[in-house]
């Protein structure tokens, strides 16, 4: 698997909290349809990556939002704009560079109906990469998956706000979809429901991952904000948020880090004057003895549908986004000596 040590564990194998180290990726939107796909369907699996493939590779594993099918079969779903769906190259392509988990609750992952949702279930299980958020009827799209990464146990619960169509149903493949909201109600007694399985409750660290909200917005709404708040107060121990294709601030609150939003990793999308949508971050959980202590943010820029580190001015205006953007939250962020990465202290030490 790239060299990386993810495992799903579908029965939970392991003893749960004891504590590990480990450096986990968040990435945000990886999308490999389209644009991508025809550039990279015939070259090696590791292109897509470019010059930030060692970045990634560092790191004991990466979880992204995929924002793509992985199949070649299956009708376009009605009525919807953008359609986004790549080939089996993807597979290797996602291997290689670690990702070993991947949040499928989103507004792309039925672009293709069922059967390319089927596909993309079976590919990431034959590939040993873990899923959350969709599957074969309500009950598979809310279970949460259960993995090793490193020395430590994660537990990974996939849920979207967008898209009501995608929602599964008793007997309908499709999304983790409800409200994500202050007042999310239903959300809160999912959550609930899941933090208390033993599964769950054995994982060192628990992450929610949540595709939530409009495109193109620098700030979530607050009651999204609030729905953050409160995960990290019922037992998340992190925040993954994504959907805007442009990073947010971060927000250290009781301890945890609440990812509002990490952009995209990798698209072929148009830059939106002003917003710098090919510019975002490949974020890394600093975690010691299975408590997080650290975010560490790796800049990134898109180019030509290839993900790049970000270098020189690209670079020095991302650090001066995320810094202004984190300053909301009253957060701290320095650059890191040694690393030339950014740097947010989630504890002390």
């Amino acid at each position: 698997m790239g060299g990386c040590a993810w495992s799903s564990l579908p029965g939970s194998t392991s003893d749960g909290g004891a504590g590990g180290d480990a450096r986990i990726g968040l990435a945000g939107d990886v999308m490999l349809g389209r644009g991508v796909d025809e550039r990279h369907a015939d070259r090696r699996p590791e292109s897509v990556w470019g010059t930030l493939l060692p970045d990634l590779r560092r790191l004991d594993g990466t979880l992204a939002n995929l924002e793509c099918c992985i199949s070649e079969r299956g009708t376009r779903w009605p009525g919807k704009g953008y359609y986004f769906r790549t080939g089996g190259w993807a597979l290797p392509a996602l291997d290689v560079a670690g990702i070993g988990a991947v949040s499928l609750a989103n507004n792309h992952t039925l672009d293709f109906g069922p059967s390319a949702l089927r596909d993309t279930l079976a590919g990431l299980e034959r590939t040993g990469i873990g899923s959350s958020g969709a599957g074969t009827d309500r009950r598979a799209a809310l279970e949460p998956a259960i993995i090793d990464v490193g020395e430590v146990s994660v537990a990974i619960l996939a849920l979207t706000d967008r898209m009501p169509a995608f929602a599964a149903g008793p007997r309908r493949p499709g999304t983790a979809r409800m409200g994500l909201g202050e007042r999310s109600w239903r959300a809160r007694r999912l959550v609930r429901d899941v933090l208390r399985r033993p599964a769950v409750d054995r994982a060192d660290l628990v992450v929610a991952s949540l595709h939530w909200g409009p495109n193109w917005t620098l700030v979530k709404h607050p009651a999204r904000r609030a729905f953050g708040r409160w995960l990290v107060d019922a037992g998340v121990d992190v925040v993954h948020g994504h959907s805007a294709h442009v990073p947010h601030g971060i927000e250290v609150y009781e301890g945890a880090p609440i990812l509002y939003d990490c952009g995209d990793l990798v698209d072929d999308y148009l830059v939106k004057e002003g917003l710098h949508n090919d510019r975002s971050f490949l974020f890394e959980l600093v975690v010691e003895a299975g408590s997080v202590v650290a975010v560490r943010l790796h800049p990134v820029e898109i180019r030509r549908s290839t993900a790049h580190r970000a270098t020189g001015d690209v670079a020095r205006w991302l650090f001066e986004r995320m810094r202004t953007l984190s300053s909301r939250f009253d957060t701290a962020v320095r650059v890191e000596s040694g690393t030339g990465a950014l740097r947010v202290s989630v504890t002390e030490g």
